[in-house]
C-alpha cells in the first residue's frame, strides 16, 4: 500500500501511452455532426460569488467571516504544573529503583519469590533496573496527556496516575525490605 501510495504521488512521467480520464467526456461525434469548436467542449463553470452581508440601509457591508478551528490547541498547563510534574517523575522513577533494588536483594538472600509475571523473567538479572521504568515512563505520559486534556475534569486530576505509580513502588520496595528484616 505504501508503495502504491508513492507511485501515484512521484513526478515520473507515466509509461506508455497512457489516457487520463476527464470530468466530463467529450460530445460523441456522427457523421452529420458539425465540427465542434474548442469553447463548447470545454467543461464550463460558474464564477464564484462573494458572501456579501447586507446592512440595513440595503448597502453591501463587508464580507461576511466564517469561524476557524484553530491550528493549535490551547496550552493548560502553567509553571507550577510543569514542576510539579517533573516532580512526580523524580519521585515515581526513583520508587521503581527503589523496588528493583529491594526486589533483587529479597530475592538474593531466598527470602521470597518475584510475584509479578512480568517482572519474573528479570529478576535475577540487572536487567530489573530497565524493566521497573517502564511503569513511571507511562505513567509519566499518561499524566502530561492529562494535563494538556481538552476535558477540565480530567485536568484537575492529572496528578493521579504519577501519584499512584509511585506509591505502589515505594509500597513494594517497604514491602520487600520487611521481608529481608
Amino acid at each position: 500500500m505504501v508503495l502504491a501510495t508513492l507511485l501515484l504521488l512521484s513526478p515520473l512521467p507515466l509509461f506508455g501511452d497512457v489516457v487520463l480520464p476527464v470530468s466530463r467526456p467529450a460530445p460523441a461525434l456522427t457523421a452529420t455532426a458539425t465540427v465542434l469548436t474548442a469553447e463548447s467542449t470545454a467543461p464550463s463553470m460558474p464564477e464564484p460569488q462573494p458572501i456579501i452581508k447586507e446592512s440595513s440601509s440595503g448597502e453591501p457591508g463587508a464580507f461576511a467571516f466564517e469561524p476557524v478551528k484553530p491550528a493549535s490547541h490551547r496550552s493548560f498547563e502553567g509553571r507550577n504544573q510543569k514542576r510539579i510534574w517533573y516532580g512526580l517523575a523524580a519521585a515515581g522513577h526513583a520508587g521503581a529503583a527503589f523496588d528493583a533494588w529491594s526486589t533483587r536483594r529479597a530475592l538474593s538472600g531466598n527470602w521470597g519469590t518475584e510475584a509479578d509475571p512480568l517482572m519474573r523473567p528479570f529478576a535475577h538479572s540487572g536487567a530489573i533496573y530497565v524493566a521497573t521504568q517502564v511503569g513511571p515512563v507511562l505513567m509519566d505520559l499518561l499524566g502530561k496527556r492529562a494535563m494538556s486534556s481538552q476535558n477540565r475534569w480530567i485536568r484537575k486530576f492529572w496528578w493521579v496516575p504519577q501519584t499512584v505509580g509511585a506509591s505502589m513502588s515505594f509500597r513494594a520496595g517497604i514491602n520487600n525490605v520487611a521481608v529481608v528484616h
